[in-house]
């Protein structure tokens, strides 16, 4: 096998990467490397100078390609639509970088949603994974000034929609024990304490399962509908506490079917932000292998 062929597999993880900040789907993602590969093989390697640019190259543009085709597809999905989520050990394949916490977060990912297709590209690109403007250039195949201006443009409405910046890792562990403990119990102040006044949840249950079809906003709302919602599952399910891309997070398990995971922001001790994923086909990695809250009584 050529080495440029071999070199894929070591790049896989960054491609990979690449793909899941973009298209938020491990399947679409997996996808977009499989079409990469396939058009790797097809390739002279006298034809490009190095390989691993031509790949990102290749990926990224694939994956605008496949954002576009998707957008009607997501303008009529039910509810509100949520990245699928890395459950446990999956995230470790991702390829890892600078600030890997905050740039693979659900949160983040939501994000980034909220971007066009080049704009998510350009400033992923550029602001997470530290390619410059002369590359950025020959990846989405503009200029240097039109690929500061899409920067410029995808940085304004990132800080624009932009929360605070996220609690750490122990720190978002210690508020979901300090959740369970206060949902196992109704200790409803306890509950208000720890959700911020302007918090928000919110649900994807794709049309296939029960969830709020709109962000539900405001603490004391929150805690009503996590209160409501959590209470009809506690007393005949599993909560745990395992990792959804790379963060603390909460999974709710049922006869050994994983039913929904719960990944959350945090800010200066309190919760801002809830995002529930109840899809089932969101959900295929499979059930957490570590409980670390035994179960809900």
């Amino acid at each position: 096998m050529p080495d440029y062929l071999t070199h894929f597999e070591s790049l896989r993880p960054r491609l990979y990467g690449i793909a899941y900040r973009m298209l938020g789907s491990r399947a679409d993602s997996e996808d977009v490397l499989q079409e990469a590969w396939l058009r790797l093989r097809r390739k002279d390697s006298m034809q490009f100078r190095s390989a691993e640019a031509w790949l990102v190259t290749t990926v990224t543009r694939l994956c605008i390609d496949r954002l576009r085709a998707l957008r009607v597809q997501r303008r009529h999905y039910v509810g509100c639509g949520l990245p699928e989520p890395l459950i446990g050990d999956v995230a470790e394949n991702v390829e890892r970088a600078a600030d890997a916490s905050a740039d693979l977060s659900m949160a983040f990912l939501v994000m980034l949603e909220k971007l066009a297709p080049e704009e998510r590209a350009a400033f992923l690109l550029h602001e997470v994974l530290d390619c410059d403007y002369s590359e950025l250039s020959q990846i989405l195949g503009k200029n240097q000034v039109t690929c500061r201006q899409i920067v410029s443009r995808a940085r304004k409405r990132v800080r624009a929609g932009s929360t605070a910046a996220p609690a750490a890792v122990e720190q978002q562990r210690e508020l979901l024990e300090r959740l369970v403990h206060a949902l196992q119990t109704e200790n409803k102040p306890e509950l208000l304490q720890l959700v911020a006044k302007d918090a928000c949840w919110t649900s994807d249950g794709g049309g296939k399962v029960p969830a709020a079809l709109k962000v539900v906003r405001g603490g004391e709302r929150v805690v009503r509908f996590a209160t409501a919602v959590l209470s009809r599952h506690i007393r005949q399910s599993e909560l745990k506490i395992t990792s959804v891309n790379r963060e603390p997070a909460l999974a709710l398990e049922s006869a050994g079917k994983l039913i929904s995971v719960i990944t959350l922001h945090a800010h200066q001790g309190q919760i801002r932000e809830f995002f529930s994923v109840r899809n089932p086909q969101k959900l295929a990695s499979g059930v957490p292998s570590q409980s670390m809250c035994g179960r809900c009584c």
